[in-house]
């Protein structure tokens, strides 16, 4: 559907767009011949990042800041305004994230503040277009960013983990829905590995080298998601794509053989682990 959405043009609508994957992805949809709406927290980042894509932009492109608050559903509706006056929507990118800490029964604001942006600021997205994108009838496509975090959801963040687990559950429903409703929208769920972005810069000035850079990680999903990928899982420089699914099994295992939650982490399992990676099967 990437291919069809690009043939008829129209407006790429990108969330958490002045930096990361964000930025990136708006400056690939405008090289290929989109319009982009930039979408971010008012300031100067948002304003550098319009600048930047407007100067790979074609000539005439349309090319626009929206400051947003993906947490605020008025101003996400209000995004969704501004867009659909400016032109027709070709791709819908809810790529808007942040990660604090938290823990199971502690750091209740921080839970708050995570739902708010990481997974309502989904919805809200979801919400606000998808009706007139399906009323359009035109080709277009749909991206939510996720995280590995939310499909084997390893301890440490769970906040975050629920975050992203629900954005991979109602990236699921809506490709469904869409489906049954024979629209013209392909749904994508984008799965950044380890990623240099703003979001981990405090903790890591520099890129570790485990990491991938933003345009490589934007690269691989734009060409998984041309083949019709729904699931991209983006490898890195330390976890190659038979790891990711490896684990992936690994933990939907957990559940058909009754294990400990999280037994990829459990004292009694570890070396049942270790030579499950090791002898490379997907159970």
């Amino acid at each position: 559907m990437f291919k069809e959405a690009l043939e008829l043009g129209g407006l790429a609508v990108v969330t958490g767009a002045a930096s990361g994957v964000g930025k990136v992805a708006a400056l690939r949809f405008a090289q290929r011949g989109l319009g982009v709406v930039l979408a971010d927290l008012p300031g100067p980042r948002l304003d550098a990042a319009v600048e930047e894509v407007r100067s790979v932009s074609s000539e005439g492109a349309t090319v626009i800041g929206v400051p947003t608050d993906v947490s605020d559903e008025a101003q996400v509706n209000a995004l969704a305004d501004k867009a659909f006056a400016a032109g027709e929507v070709a791709v819908l990118m809810n790529n808007a994230g942040i990660e604090i800490p938290s823990s199971s029964w502690g750091e209740m604001e921080n839970w708050k503040k995570l739902l708010s942006v990481n997974l309502f600021g989904v919805i809200y997205g979801v919400h606000a277009f998808l009706p007139r994108m399906v009323e359009a009838n035109r080709p277009a496509i749909v991206i939510n960013t996720g995280s590995k975090q939310g499909i084997t959801t390893p301890p440490g963040n769970p906040a975050y983990n629920t975050t992203k687990a629900g954005v991979k559950v109602i990236s699921e429903q809506l490709s469904h829905e869409l489906r049954e409703a024979n629209a013209p929208i392909s749904v994508h769920l984008f799965v950044p590995g380890f990623t240099h972005t703003g979001i981990n810069i405090a903790q890591y000035p520099e890129k570790p080298e485990d990491a991938w850079t933003s345009e490589q990680t934007v690269d691989y999903f734009l060409e998984r998601m041309a083949e019709g990928d729904f699931y991209v899982l983006c490898p890195d420089n330390a976890v190659d794509s038979k790891t990711d699914h490896l684990r992936v099994s690994w933990a939907a295992g957990d559940i058909i053989g009754n294990r400990p939650a999280l037994s990829r982490w459990h004292p009694d399992y570890a070396e049942q682990f270790t030579s499950y990676q090791k002898a490379g099967k997907i159970s």
